[in-house]
């Protein structure tokens, strides 16, 4: 499947599904080491839902993160783009990616658009942008010969 054109629109009963969906795979998590589990629902452009949540390993350095994981799961479906993810942790409201999610996220940012990130706050979730978290960064397009990329 090539990279598509966003075509939908994420509005409050998407946004409430995502998050629900988060919260649901969180409660799978594999996290004997921390009791830190993390869920994560992607959207993909054409409105398929991808989750994953974070497994750990003995080795720390091999765990990987929910978000990862979700992405990780769209992309092996063929997937190219991501519209929107939630993010749920279920011990702590309003956490974010972290550094190594957030370029991953970035490599699967809609060409037309920016990423939206869904952040559990308990209630409906908080929406920030992707280049909100991760600001000036650097991806496939810099790779591509387009020129400089825009500074958000």
């Amino acid at each position: 499947m090539t990279a598509l054109q966003t075509t939908i629109k994420l509005d409050a009963t998407i946004q409430r599904d995502l998050l629900s969906r988060a919260r649901q795979v969180a409660q799978r998590a594999y996290v004997p080491y921390s009791n830190f589990p993390v869920g994560a629902a992607a959207l993909a452009a054409d409105g398929s839902v991808f989750t994953g949540a974070n497994v750990e390993n003995a080795s720390y350095g091999l765990t990987i993160c929910a978000e990862r994981s979700a992405v990780t799961a769209l992309a092996s479906a063929g997937h190219r783009d991501i519209v929107a993810i939630a993010v749920s942790a279920p011990r702590v409201p309003l956490t974010t990616p972290c550094g190594a999610c957030r370029q991953v996220l970035n490599e699967f940012r809609p060409v037309s658009e920016d990423m939206i990130v869904i952040l559990d706050d308990r209630e409906t979730g908080r929406a920030v942008r992707l280049g909100e978290l991760l600001p000036m960064a650097f991806g496939p397009r810099n790779l591509e010969g387009e020129g400089e990329q825009s500074i958000e």
